[in-house]
């Protein structure tokens, strides 16, 4: 059995290091850690040769200067050595056992892909409003599932995932390159292993932590991240080689009852609790990116339009 971390990175130097120190404390040790350095400068390199001397196993140094977010996966997946693929996002630290619980689940589910719980921490703010943004937050970046060990019957996202490359037939490249900028490049990946018939699995115990940053926090970010999200289905079915216009329709018609209906439902909720009021300000924005999929509309968060 080998095992190769991958850390993608874009210009946080912080986030990349707390990452990499969460991986030095692992009850498993991986075989080998990737850092693609993502920035066109090669600025993570530092950081990474600094931490070097500390690690209990070999890091790896790519510079994938092609600024996106697909292009540094795939640069991870080039070099990778290892069977397992493991995958923690430099806004993420992962708990000691980590490792180890995304490891058990893969052999006790025997599932091709693996995921685990995310936990979103927000910046500390206070007051009313501050309430509902953090409960949308929460919503948003983390990533929730059962208290147990069990086969899934979808996919999640990329960070704090693992898989087996021996039982998928992973395209070539993995992640699409075109959402270097828009992001997505995980479910276009994850929905045609599906249609593979992969097996999904969930390890209840691999919990990692995302270190929400306040540049990601704003109300401008976290509605243009949901409605990202949810283009993420119909444009899923206008991608396919053949595409599928019913499909697009289906998703297109419940986009629009999401926003109607969670849009007119917002400010009733605020007066239950503020998280009522987030999970229908993400479903209307969610609704309308399934509504409002095309290409000329998608937000861009990586790649060129922030090198």
């Amino acid at each position: 059995m080998s095992v190769t971390v991958l850390v993608p990175t874009f210009r946080r130097p912080d986030g990349l290091a707390r990452a990499l120190r969460s991986l030095f404390t692992q009850t498993v040790r991986p075989d080998q850690i990737v850092v693609v350095d993502n920035a066109p400068e090669g600025g993570a390199r530092s950081v990474t040769e600094a931490l070097a001397s500390a690690s209990p196993v070999v890091i790896d140094y790519v510079h994938e200067p092609r600024a996106g977010v697909a292009n540094a996966r795939n640069a991870g997946f080039e070099a990778a050595r290892g069977r397992f693929l493991v995958q923690l996002d430099d806004d993420e630290s992962a708990a000691p056992h980590w490792l180890e619980s995304l490891l058990i689940a893969r052999d006790r589910l025997n599932a091709a892909v693996v995921f685990g719980p995310v936990r979103a921490q927000a910046p500390a703010s206070t007051g009313s409003r501050a309430r509902v943004r953090n409960a949308y937050i929460s919503r948003l970046y983390s990533r929730t599932g059962p208290d147990v060990d069990q086969v899934l019957t979808r996919p999640r996202g990329c960070g704090n995932s693992l898989i087996d490359r021996r039982e998928v037939s992973l395209p070539e490249p993995p992640f699409d390159p075109v959402a270097n900028e828009t992001g997505g490049e995980d479910d276009i990946l994850f929905a045609a292993l599906s249609r593979d018939g992969a097996r999904f699995g969930w390890a209840a115990g691999a919990e990692v932590i995302e270190h929400v940053e306040p540049r990601r926090a704003n109300w401008r970010h976290l509605l243009l991240r949901s409605f990202a999200y949810g283009q993420g289905p119909s444009q899923n079915c206008f991608r396919r080689a053949q595409p599928d216009w019913p499909g697009l329709a289906a998703w297109m018609a419940i986009g629009a009852a999401q926003l109607l209906v969670y849009g007119l439902c917002a400010l009733p909720a605020r007066l239950i609790s503020a998280r009522a009021c987030a999970a229908c300000l993400d479903r209307t924005a969610k609704g309308a990116g399934k509504l409002v999929w095309m290409e000329r509309f998608e937000p861009r968060f990586y790649g060129a339009s922030h090198a």
